[in-house]
């Protein structure tokens, strides 16, 4: 792992660990690390979210500082912005090599706040508190949530798009391999993107450019999150219920459906699970946290219950002991629950991070290139907050010990 710190308040870290061979992440020297903020207006005083695509990393910060935004990692489609060559000001860099400042075409910079990014294939949201979503990188199958330009260069483009088109105000955004899922105060959701297999939940295979409401079971339901990553969904509504479409050939959906496809939401109704907190998407695996602190998993990959586990049509629950609980610490539970595209994690409300999964490139953090069958806890100097998970690499934000 790899720390960013803060530089003016140590109370939140950023820790990372990838394989620089593939995405450049790990590039970064410690000297460049811990003196990031001489290069930038500002220290980072809180970082509000962070997220991994494939193979680059958006950060955040919740301030109102002028920069709110930072990048790292591939960039061959704009999808962590222009960065300048400083050989050539007419070129931009397709591989940036440290956390480098997103500038956003904000009204009120020094007033609206960075909530979320969220990050795909190949491009970015970014969620304000005011100023609503921005979308960058790649349109070509209208994730961003704009027109379509054939012939459209993706490299070294300006273009950061303001998303239009929904009503009420956005509250969390997801990004799929190559579609996006905003959810609103509502507690409506809306989709853009690539629909071959459902993803978008609007009842075709079709692309769609612009974001359009997600019908289905869910029509009507108040929904708290949704989540995406690889080619299907999950949505959560308010009383426990989960909701799912998209692709399901690794069985994601069998529970509603013997189509490798479903185009709209449906009502997944698992037994034995209760009341569902939280969801997670990954390419063929999922993940549910339900409100006792419990994990489910289901689908198919390294599912967390060992090597004899690797398909399941139905949430399997992961002993709690394999996340610390016991007589002796009987209230340890997970309070969060993340997935990259073979991998999982899991927060405890210890402030313990577990992984699990393909070990692809050294992503786990455990010190070993194995592949994980079981959750593992992961040495990480500090009490874990939240993390982010991508294809090779993960990002933890963590509260420092001291």
């Amino acid at each position: 792992w790899l720390t960013i710190p803060q530089m003016e308040s140590q109370s939140h870290q950023g820790y990372l660990w990838c394989v620089a061979a593939y995405t450049g992440l790990l590039c970064l020297s410690l000297k460049t690390v811990t003196t990031l903020g001489s290069s930038y207006p500002g220290a980072i005083n809180t970082i509000s979210s962070a997220s991994c695509g494939y193979g680059f990393t958006l950060m955040s910060s919740s301030t109102r500082d002028i920069t709110k935004l930072w990048g790292m990692g591939l960039n061959k489609d704009s999808q962590i912005g222009f960065h300048r060559s400083r050989r050539d000001r007419t070129k931009c860099y397709e591989y940036v090599l440290e956390p480098s400042p997103v500038p956003l075409p904000l009204e009120k910079p020094q007033d609206t706040r960075v909530l979320q990014v969220a990050c795909g294939r190949a491009h970015s949201l970014v969620l304000t508190d005011h100023e609503g979503v921005f979308s960058l990188g790649n349109n070509a199958y209208g994730q961003c949530g704009r027109n379509m330009v054939d012939g459209e260069i993706y490299s070294g483009s300006h273009i950061i798009h303001r998303i239009e088109g929904i009503d009420g105000k956005v509250v969390e955004v997801s990004c799929g391999q190559d579609h996006s899922l905003f959810r609103t105060d509502k507690g409506e959701v809306y989709s853009c993107g690539w629909g071959a297999d459902g993803q978008t939940g609007l009842g075709h295979h079709n692309i769609s450019s612009r974001p359009a409401q997600v019908q289905g079971d869910i029509a009507g339901v108040d929904i708290v999150q949704v989540a995406t990553y690889g080619d299907f969904c999950l949505a959560v509504s308010a009383d426990g219920h989960l909701f799912g479409w998209g692709n399901s050939e690794y069985m994601q959906l069998s529970a509603v459906t013997e189509s490798t496809q479903l185009l709209a939401p449906r009502h997944l109704p698992f037994a034995g699970v209760g009341k569902v907190a939280q969801a997670a998407c990954g390419g063929s695996h999922a993940a549910v946290l339900n409100r006792d602190g419990d994990v489910f998993v289901w689908g198919y990959g390294i599912l967390g219950k060992g090597p004899d586990l690797s398909e399941s049509q139905v949430p399997e629950m992961i002993p709690g002991t394999l996340f610390g609980r016991s007589e002796f610490a009987p209230h340890v539970r997970v309070d969060q629950i993340r997935c990259g595209l073979n991998h999982f994690a899991a927060i405890t409300n210890q402030g313990e991070l577990f992984v699990w999964g393909k070990n692809l490139r050294g992503c786990l953090g455990i010190g070993r290139p194995d592949d994980q069958h079981f959750p593992w806890r992961v040495t990480v100097p500090g009490e874990v907050l939240d993390v982010a998970c991508g294809v090779d690499h993960m990002i933890a934000l963590t509260r420092s010990f001291i």
